[in-house]
């Protein structure tokens, strides 16, 4: 875990949400076999206007994976290296640092500074 509640490797959180499956897939008419489309729960076929409900398999979870962006709470107490930086915020000269890789994995990563007096979080390239 980084300084303020903030960890230098990527975090993702799970999100699910419901998919209507009329809406994501084909279906076939089973008289014509023109492709139907989805209305008011139900299959409708629009060459010869067939239908069938969609059925309770119409709809699945989808889940996957999002990055979360950092987050920084103030603390006391951190686990990170401090080192001489000057502050382009508060002209401090002091601040805790971290590595992180923000680019594709053929860049070299990121150094970031929180500044150990008014917490302003700068990037090594930003000055």
């Amino acid at each position: 875990m980084g300084p303020f509640g903030t960890d230098p490797g990527r975090q993702t959180r799970r999100l699910s949400r419901s998919v209507d499956v009329a809406r994501t897939t084909m279906e076939f008419c089973d008289e014509c076999g023109s492709m139907m489309k989805a209305e008011d729960g139900l299959w409708e076929c629009g060459s010869c206007g067939f239908t069938k409900p969609t059925g309770d398999a119409a709809k699945y979870t989808v889940t996957e994976d999002q990055e979360i962006g950092e987050v920084i709470e103030s603390s006391e107490e951190t686990s990170l290296p401090e080192t001489d930086a000057l502050c382009p915020e508060c002209g401090h000269d002091r601040a805790y640092w971290y590595m992180q890789q923000i680019r594709s994995a053929d860049e070299s990563e990121t150094r970031f500074f929180i500044c150990s007096s008014c917490e302003y979080k700068w990037r090594e390239d930003d000055n």
